[in-house]
């Protein structure tokens, strides 16, 4: 640290490595939302490493601001780093003339620093501000690019003009990408010219229509540009948006709630591709004995209807493996259809899906056309015996990924290792507190105490103080009310996923769970 040159040679480093960290979470976020690189490999790790590099792009930043500070030479002061146009009266004579690109530098850090600071709260934004801030990443990378090209000590040498050429490249491309792209999404739309009007398909199909103040923020309008029958009792739709454009991005395992105009909402697994941005498509199947979701939606929805749809969640995550065990129950496809198709070919897997009858499954045929020494369809009335589910699933270093009815699913969690196994629930497990009793939750933000009685739900006791919590399904089952535990012991109720894995998190799911001390502490 005693040599001269040590904090110059750090700030010529750290501006370079920066640089280059920005440019690949900038084209890393642009592969995340067009999935280009779907036949390579899950998109999981990508948005890892997406968001990996957009942190030490951050923290390199940092350090040559840092750096500046230190070095002998320039010596920056605080204000000159942090205030545009601070450097117009600095002493260094380099410095002085390079206002305008510094300036430049300024206003990127601070758009880096509200890109990062928004992505650690996305979940707690609404959908479309957290995008406005996402996207200006692409204006922080244009302003770190002039600041670098004008800047610079560097900027004759030949290595660092090759640098510049492959970065901005790089960025280019994958911009030029993310545009054809968007158009090829935009141009395969289906033309709903002619469509029933919101009004005429809301006068025609609901027996009432549910006030904008009762919707969350992240819904969205959408319209049913197509309808089929998948199955026997198993309806497909496919959503657009009203005012066209792509979706957000969404990966296997995701699922939408809609929100009914007979005032209901029902969730549904997306099943379609999730390289296709124009359109969200599933599948409902109508139960028997149904209280007017299921079947609301087989009797009324039809092409043109309008309808509100929550942005896509997903607790259900397909994790990257090397083998996977797909086994499905019934609708329990829908989730795992698009796990199987975001798979590159050469992955290994293979899917049992199990049913009534090949009448009333979906999507059977096609996959086993597609995939036919992968898929195995054992359908109740073609077998003279249950399949062995303790069989299926020991095969050694497989992730297994199971949905469908919960019979299915603690059969074959009894036989794989918990670490392995892989859960989505349509119907919640009856799970009861171990004492009914009063809990106090104290809300850190808004500094305030809420008492939930013995016989009420924590949400609905939020919900009656007036905190802005959103909830869906109260079932334990969406996990839409999802909420960050500071303090206490929560009593976990839910379906959503394993308690250790909430615990490790420190978050809880108020609409059915309880708390095992007397006071919980909430991030609210």
């Amino acid at each position: 640290m005693n040599e001269p040159h040590i904090w110059w040679y750090v700030t010529r480093a750290s501006a370079v490595i920066g640089w280059v960290l920005l440019t690949g979470s900038v084209v890393l976020g642009i592969l995340l939302s067009t999935r280009v690189l779907r036949k390579i490999d899950n998109p999981a790790w990508l948005q890892d490493l997406h968001r990996y590099m957009s942190g030490l792009a951050l923290i390199f930043v940092g350090l040559h601001m840092v750096s500046l500070m230190l070095d002998d030479f320039v010596h920056f002061s605080l204000a000159e780093l942090l205030i545009p146009g601070a450097t117009a009266g600095s002493s260094v004579s380099s410095v002085q003339a390079n206002t305008i690109p510094i300036m430049l530098g300024i206003f990127a850090f601070y758009l880096m620093v509200a890109v990062q600071g928004t992505s650690w709260l996305m979940n707690k934004l609404p959908r479309r501000f957290w995008k406005g801030i996402h996207y200006s990443s692409y204006v922080a990378f244009i302003l770190v690019t002039f600041h670098a090209a004008f800047s610079g000590t560097d900027v004759s040498e030949l290595w660092y003009q090759s640098l510049s050429i492959v970065l901005i490249g790089a960025a280019a491309g994958a911009i030029i990408v993310r545009v054809i792209v968007g158009n090829k999404t935009r141009s395969a739309r289906p033309n709903v010219t002619g469509a029933a009007s919101p009004s005429t398909a809301g006068a025609e199909s609901s027996p009432g229509t549910r006030p904008m103040t009762a919707l969350p923020a992240d819904t969205t309008r959408m319209r049913v540009t197509d309808t089929k029958v998948l199955a026997s009792g198993v309806l497909g739709v496919r959503l657009a948006l009203v005012a066209g454009g792509n979706l957000d991005v969404w990966h296997p395992g995701a699922h939408v709630t809609l929100y009914l105009p007979n005032d209901l909402e029902r969730q549904y697994s997306l099943c379609g591709d999730p390289a296709e941005r124009g359109h969200f498509d599933i599948a409902v199947l109508k139960k028997r004995g149904s209280t007017g979701g299921s079947k609301w939606i087989h009797e009324n929805v039809k092409v043109g209807m309008e309808l509100e749809v929550s942005a896509p969640r997903n607790h259900f995550e397909l994790e990257p493996a090397s083998e996977y065990v797909f086994v499905a129950g019934g609708i329990g496809i829908t989730p795992i259809k698009a796990m199987i198709e975001s798979l590159p070919p050469k992955r290994k897997w293979q899917l049992h899906y199990f049913g009534r009858s090949r009448t009333t499954m979906a999507f059977a045929a096609v996959l086993e056309a597609d995939f036919p020494d992968r898929v195995f369809i054992s359908a109740a009335d073609e077998r003279d015996a249950n399949p062995d589910l303790r069989a299926i699933v020991a095969v050694p270093g497989a992730e297994v990924y199971c949905c469908g009815p919960e019979a299915l699913m603690s059969t074959v969690a009894a036989h794989v290792p918990e670490a392995s196994m892989h859960l989505e629930r349509f119907v919640a497990v009856e799970r009861a507190a171990t004492i009914a009793r009063p809990v106090v939750m104290n809300l850190k933000k808004s500094r305030r105490r809420v008492v939930a009685a013995a016989d009420e739900s924590l949400l609905d006791a939020l919900v009656r103080d007036g905190v802005p919590i959103l909830g869906s399904c109260k079932k334990g089952l969406c996990g839409t009310c999802e909420v960050r535990v500071l303090e206490g012991q929560p009593e976990h109720l839910d379906s959503i996923m394993d308690d250790e894995e909430k615990d490790a998190l420190h978050i809880m799911y108020p609409c059915v769970s309880r708390s095992r001390t007397p006071e919980l502490t909430l991030d609210l």
